[in-house]
């Protein structure tokens, strides 16, 4: 009884795993990512959802911090990153090229709308990372686009964070399921005894 309690409790208070990474900046041009980890289960893939909300605030030295620190959560661009995306971007992350497909970035298409998802690596004005993101919907409707420019350091991290997270985007959470002990030793013991022999 008290091990159900237990367990009932642990999937109250369970999270899905998320990164936030937040740039407010003196002129409200900053922006703020998000990346939150998806993990394969049954037949469907896992991925990565990736949204990257600007900077609602008007800039100045007037606007009271608060205010300056908020974002447009409402507006922001949602994209999902699966395990070819993910590849391609860690590719970046790790000096093997300077953009994802050559500056072209990703082609995301679905019946309402297409994104595409520039990542690349930035020598000016500072070394680090910039992620674009544009959305055109197919209506004819007005393009939506978002901006994060990423560090080294933060970078750094980023990279360790996804390459973390492919075992579970790929296989999902490992599940320890109970096996026969007994049977495994005797199977082992066969397999010694006729390499001994």
């Amino acid at each position: 009884m008290e091990s159900e309690h237990c367990n009932k409790s642990a999937a109250a208070v369970a999270t899905r795993p998320r990164l936030a990474i937040y740039h407010a900046n003196m002129r409200g041009t900053g922006s703020a990512i998000t990346m939150e980890v998806h993990p394969a289960h049954g037949a469907k893939s896992g991925c990565i959802m990736m949204s990257i909300a600007c900077q609602s605030a008007a800039g100045g030295e007037d606007v009271p911090l608060a205010e300056r620190n908020r974002f447009d959560w409402e507006g922001k661009i949602t994209v999902k990153l699966d395990y070819l995306d993910l590849c391609k971007i860690l590719q970046v992350l790790r000096g093997e090229c300077e953009a994802i497909e050559d500056g072209r970035g990703l082609y995301h298409a679905t019946s309402k709308a297409v994104t595409r998802i520039r990542f690349r690596h930035l020598l000016e004005p500072t070394e680090g990372y910039s992620i674009d993101v544009s959305r055109t919907p197919r209506d004819g409707g007005k393009e939506s686009r978002a901006c994060f420019l990423m560090s080294r350091a933060e970078a750094t991290g980023v990279s360790d964070a996804v390459s973390g997270s492919m075992a579970v985007v790929c296989f999902g959470i490992p599940v320890v399921l109970p096996h026969d002990t007994a049977a495994y030793e005797a199977a082992e013991r066969r397999f010694r005894d006729g390499r001994a022999a």
